[in-house]
């Protein structure tokens, strides 16, 4: 019967992944109607997120290696201007240093590593008041209304511009960090709060999506790797986690699948229609943890 709970929780977790619907809340949820605990953490969860990020890779597969090179470049260029400096130093020469970020590929990498910053800080910070929460059937709720608020005042506000990479800011990226590194509880939605975030600071549309997707690899990563702990607790047994692992291949095939027409729906939709799903998600939540 585990094995169809963790299917179904792959299922669900690939739907809601690439909408602004929090899919740690969709899962919180599930799991307490199926009497799944977390006495493994959350390395479920990170699993089924690693699952759809491998999605994510195979459709901008061209993009990430890109950046990747970009990446590598900009490490060596700063590797290169240090060696540099410590010559002009011992010479007195006044060498011309290499510069550091150039081109949109370059700034994208730029703005990913600055939004990573506070993401990693507040993700350390409250990795355990996460795994309290998902064991809550209250704050889900709490979490979904909070998502809706945020999606609604962003519309209603029209926020969002015209602004792309090459207009962003450092400081801004740190800002759009911060509000992912927020979403670690459920019901609070990641991408939400990074659209929404984007949004207000007067970016596109599609340069809101687009990052809010890039940025959530590192994190998906990084937490994947603070829960694989878990794999040797006494709770995780063979049988558990071999249909771990298949639940996370079923959340990567299904992601496949949907990613394109779930981020399109994303790009085009209206937030206030996430919103109106959100409150009516908080809402029932919050009555199912009253009733029962």
């Amino acid at each position: 019967m585990i094995v169809l709970y963790l299917i179904l929780l792959a299922v669900f977790q690939a739907v809601t992944e690439f909408i602004p619907v929090s899919s740690f809340g969709h899962l919180c949820v599930a799991e307490q109607l199926f009497g799944i605990g977390h006495d493994t953490g959350l390395l479920i969860e990170a699993m089924l997120h690693l699952g759809t990020a491998a999605a994510i890779i195979f459709l901008f597969k061209k993009d990430l290696k890109q950046i990747g090179i970009e990446l590598l470049q900009m490490f060596l260029d700063v590797i290169g201007n240090i060696n540099l400096f410590i010559h002009n130093k011992k010479t007195g020469k006044h060498l011309n240093y290499a510069r550091i970020v150039t081109g949109t590929y370059r700034k994208f990498a730029a703005l990913l590593v600055i939004s990573m910053i506070p993401t990693v800080c507040l993700g350390l910070v409250s990795s355990r008041l996460a795994v309290l929460a998902a064991d809550s059937s209250f704050f889900p709720g709490i979490g979904f209304l909070i998502t809706g608020v945020l999606l609604l005042v962003t519309d209603l506000n029209r926020s969002g511009g015209t602004k792309g990479p090459r207009e962003a800011s450092y400081d801004t990226a740190m800002w759009i960090g911060i509000c992912q590194g927020l979403a670690v509880f459920p019901g609070i939605s990641r991408m939400a709060f990074t659209i929404c975030a984007a949004l207000l600071c007067g970016y596109s549309r599609k340069f809101a999506v687009r990052f809010s997707v890039f940025m959530s690899l590192p994190a998906i990563v990084g937490a994947f790797f603070t829960e694989v702990k878990y794999f040797g607790a006494s709770e995780m047994t063979i049988g558990l986690g071999f249909a771990s692992v298949f639940a996370m291949v079923i959340a990567g095939f299904v992601g496949c699948f949907v990613i394109r027409s779930m981020l399109q729906m994303t790009q085009k939709t209206k937030l206030r229609n996430f919103a109106y799903y959100s409150f009516v998600a908080g809402a029932v939540t919050l009555a199912v943890n009253f009733v029962l």
